[in-house]
């Protein structure tokens, strides 16, 4: 008896973690991979930072049973989590309109979210940025939404082009789903500025529009706070909104699968009820969270000098990125390759675009050894010393022909 499907045929690898496969068996040794979103150091490595090191070493002093967390996760995680993304003192934090539980990852979180809104009756209309991470519409349709996309870049792919941006948003019905990245959108790097928050704001009122922020970054721009500068646009009274959290990057926890989702209501009483479905969600699908990699996040958060070390480590990430951002512009305006590539020094995050076509990030792949994303999208992280003039010389080669 054969399984009751309609085919067994292969289907296509993952845009992105795929082409990881593909990276590991190239046998050239002088290959570049920057096409996985994962940080990594001068080395190619992605270290274990010491703040966590110092949290595991205190978790396994203490090590207890491991029975199941509660469905939502640990409280003391929660409220941390939830403290990091707001600020302790924000209104939504004082006037307890929110309401966060521990999930597997942000990948995890976005998931529940779609379960949440489809389970409590939302639109199964979701506007994604054009571009946005692959894995968005993939996901969001598993789950049984109807992805629509919004413009989002200006024909240079280095800018946000604002006017089409919020046309295409107006474009939305009323009770639609909208997906923004909070800051270090993938795979661009450019992020809307608090005037544009502001606008972005305006519209979801206007539209009565339900926002999904997927911030994944948070601390990989230009800071803790500074990278939650679109909460001033969305934060208004009365304006509900979600929020999926990732601490795989900021804490380089990639394979603990540590995130959040954190509903945000008009008042304490709806936040309370938002939970609880957000509960059934959580139940009907893994249960509970795992523990492990929340409960690094939640020491070193409610530790002070721990959060301090933490704090130290993040910025070392963060200053390594922003200094391959330069590296890479000085390095391609210095060998000529054609295009703009000053814009790129300011855009926040792990990816920057180089604006390259299919056949293009084929050539880099197939004759140099050069593995990146459609669009060239690279990880500027992955830079190093060593590879950045292959690379470049690379990407001369495939612009010019």
């Amino acid at each position: 008896m054969s399984l009751p499907v309609r085919s067994l045929t292969p289907a296509p690898a993952d845009p992105i973690l795929g082409l990881a496969e593909t990276f590991k068996a190239d046998p050239r040794p002088t290959k570049v991979n920057l096409s996985v979103g994962v940080y990594v150091d001068e080395t190619g490595i992605t270290p274990v930072i010491p703040s966590v090191l110092e949290a595991e070493r205190r978790l396994l002093a203490k090590a207890g049973p491991k029975g199941y967390l509660p469905i939502d996760g640990r409280p003391t995680y929660k409220s941390a989590v939830r403290d990091l993304v707001f600020g302790p003192d924000h209104e939504i934090v004082t006037n307890a309109r929110s309401a966060t539980a521990q999930t597997p990852g942000g990948t995890g979180a976005l998931r529940v979210a779609a379960d949440f809104l489809l389970q409590t009756g939302s639109s199964r209309t979701i506007w994604l940025s054009e571009p946005t991470w692959p894995n968005h519409p993939q996901l969001f349709t598993m789950a049984g939404f109807t992805p629509r996309t919004y413009p989002y870049l200006d024909d240079s792919g280095r800018n946000v082009d604002v006017s089409r941006m919020l046309a295409g948003l107006r474009g939305a019905a009323s009770g639609d789903v909208v997906l923004l990245h909070g800051s270090c959108h993938n795979p661009s790097g450019v992020d809307p500025d608090p005037r544009t928050w502001a606008e972005i704001g305006q519209v979801v009122v206007e539209r009565e529009l339900v926002p999904i922020v997927d911030f994944a970054y948070q601390g990989f721009g230009h800071g803790l706070r500074e990278d939650a500068d679109w909460l001033d646009g969305l934060a208004q009274p009365g304006l509900e909104f979600l929020v999926c959290s990732s601490y795989s990057k900021n804490f380089a926890l990639y394979n603990e699968r540590v995130g959040a989702l954190t509903v945000v209501a008009a008042d304490s009483a709806r936040a309370a009820s938002a939970l609880s479905h957000v509960k059934i969600a959580i139940r009907s699908n893994y249960s509970n969270p795992p523990a492990h990699g929340a409960d690094i996040v939640d020491t070193i958060l409610n530790d002070p000098d721990l959060r301090a070390q933490w704090e130290v480590d993040l910025a070392g990430m963060r200053n390594r990125i922003l200094a391959n951002r330069a590296a890479l512009v000085d390095a391609l305006v210095a060998a000529d390759v054609p295009g703009n590539w000053e814009p790129i020094r300011r855009q926040r995050g792990m990816f920057a675009l180089l604006g390259l076509g299919a056949d293009q990030v084929a050539r880099l792949r197939d004759e140099f050894g050069v593995y990146v994303v459609s669009r060239g999208r690279v990880n500027v992280a992955g830079f190093s010393a060593a590879n950045l003039p292959t690379v470049v010389a690379a990407v001369k080669a495939v612009i010019t022909g």
